[in-house]
């Protein structure tokens, strides 16, 4: 009902949907970013999905799609053998040690520690 209402007025509906469309935005670009990381990532990207899939017919086709796929992913990965799944875990493992280097964390830690060794700092942020 609070909607309709809304719907009936242009201007807040296109105020609405601006709103809508900025916060299902932002919570699906939370959620791309946190997919190779461990944790919700996958699940934030459908939150994101759904938010935008309240006011735009596109969302909602397309949080089937990925869906859909993300299903058949894990099917897949789960009929490899072991050494697939391995290599798929390595590959995220190295993902996540990459971005923890170039955000500068293994610098923050070996100063923490007392190391000073110059492959720690990130190459984007400096020594």
């Amino acid at each position: 009902m609070f909607r309709e209402r809304l719907r009936a007025k242009a201007g807040f509906n296109l105020a609405y949907r601006v709103a809508i469309g900025v916060i299902g935005g932002l919570v699906l670009a939370a959620g791309i970013v946190m997919i190779p990381y461990p944790g919700p990532g996958w699940l934030v990207v459908f939150a994101g999905l759904g938010i935008l899939a309240t006011e735009f017919h596109w969302a909602g086709r397309v949080n089937g799609f990925a869906k859909r796929h993300y299903r058949r992913w894990v099917a897949w990965l789960g009929r490899q053998h072991l050494a697939t799944k391995l290599v798929v875990m390595g590959g995220t493992c190295a993902i996540v040690l990459v971005t923890l280097w170039l955000l500068g964390l293994f610098g923050t830690i070996g100063g923490w520690l007392g190391l000073r060794w110059s492959w720690l700092a990130s190459p984007l942020f400096g020594p």
